[in-house]
């Protein structure tokens, strides 16, 4: 069953050299545990990256290679919210923050998740300490560093128009 909190789910990986993505289907949608298996149909050569937006609150960011999973969350207060963040977030071993700042922005999970694709951790964290920023600009600069933004942003305006 679809979550109905999220507003994309995109799959992105390489062959030959070059980015492929595809939206995920929305029956994919319902659990991590059924967006990761959604993920394993693309063993592309650096991996599977998930690309998935929920509420316009946050994102999980997914990094798949063989049998590794690698979870990055924006925004640990707005996961909090909503049951596939919470999944994430267990799935984390992160705690429950002790002092919820609404203004503040904390991220969870690797941050080094994109690194041996060009997108150091220091860069990835001043991405993602706009406030301003909705899930998916933050999305779009980070594919877009890694090198598959234009196809992102496209599947994303289909997605969403």
């Amino acid at each position: 069953m679809a979550d109905d909190s999220v507003d994309f789910a995109i799959s992105a990986w390489r062959e030959d050299g070059r980015w492929l993505c595809e939206a995920l289907p929305p029956r994919t949608h319902g659990s991590l545990d059924t967006l990761i298996a959604a993920l394993r149909a693309h063993p592309g050569e650096v991996g599977t990256l998930g690309l998935v937006s929920v509420a316009e609150e946050f994102f999980i960011l997914i990094r798949m290679r063989g049998e590794e999973v690698r979870l990055l969350v924006n925004d640990l207060f707005a996961a909090e919210d909503y049951d596939l963040g919470i999944e994430a977030l267990d799935r984390l071993a992160v705690p429950a923050p002790d002092d919820e700042d609404d203004d503040e922005i904390l991220p969870a999970g690797d941050l080094r998740i994109l690194e041996d694709l060009g997108l150091r951790m220091d860069e990835l964290e001043f991405i993602l300490d706009d406030p301003e920023a909705w899930p998916d600009e933050l999305l779009a600069t980070i594919t877009t560093r890694v090198g598959f933004g234009d196809q992102f942003t496209r599947i994303v305006e289909k997605l969403t128009s």
